[in-house]
């Protein structure tokens, strides 16, 4: 029997817990994990790409972004690899991602991270270190301005409430994975 390939969202306002439950699906797909930071983060050193950047705003920032995960999906589908994309995806980005599974002939998955709870948000905001090279680390300012204008997308597929165990939460990821898998 043919594996089935995934491409596998997992959204969420910023300090959710996105890229730890990206992390567990990863794992139990043995795919790459394909972080939006980390993405843009390699053209920060590039001081007239960051200007150029700098003058689209977030929106033709925030599309760049995605832009470039959508084609390394693409690469690593192509190549037989199931994949799984961490990064704040709104309304446009879950289409998009569902947009290239389409196109690339894989089923999605979009998975949302949620904390309902701004106190624990707060506290896991302020005491996180991603150490992503060349990005900054993210404070509550910010991400209180995002969770306050965060509007969840349609049609998700799961949603993981990080007040709730990371142990539950990892099973309930892994078990969708593998009714789709």
């Amino acid at each position: 029997m043919r594996e089935v390939l995934l491409l596998v969202l997992i959204t969420g306002p910023p300090g959710s817990g996105k890229s730890t439950m990206a992390e567990v699906a990863g794992r139990a797909l043995r795919a790459p994990v394909l972080g939006h930071d980390w993405a843009m983060s390699g053209l920060r050193p590039h001081a007239e790409v960051q200007d150029a950047l700098d003058t689209m705003g977030p929106r033709g920032h925030r599309g760049v972004g995605w832009s470039l995960l959508w084609a390394l999906a693409r690469s690593q589908l192509r190549l037989g690899s199931s994949v799984v994309l961490d990064g704040v995806a709104r309304a446009a980005e879950v289409e998009g991602t569902r947009q290239v599974a389409n196109e690339e002939g894989v089923g999605s998955l979009v998975v949302m991270t949620s904390c309902r709870d701004a106190g624990l948000h707060r506290s896991r905001v302020e005491g996180r270190r991603r150490r992503i090279p060349n990005w900054y680390e993210l404070d509550w300012d910010h991400v209180a301005r995002a969770r306050s204008s965060w509007v969840p997308p349609d049609g998700l597929d799961l949603v993981l409430e990080a007040g709730d165990p990371l142990d539950e939460n990892a099973e309930r990821l892994r078990a969708l994975l593998a009714t789709r898998s």
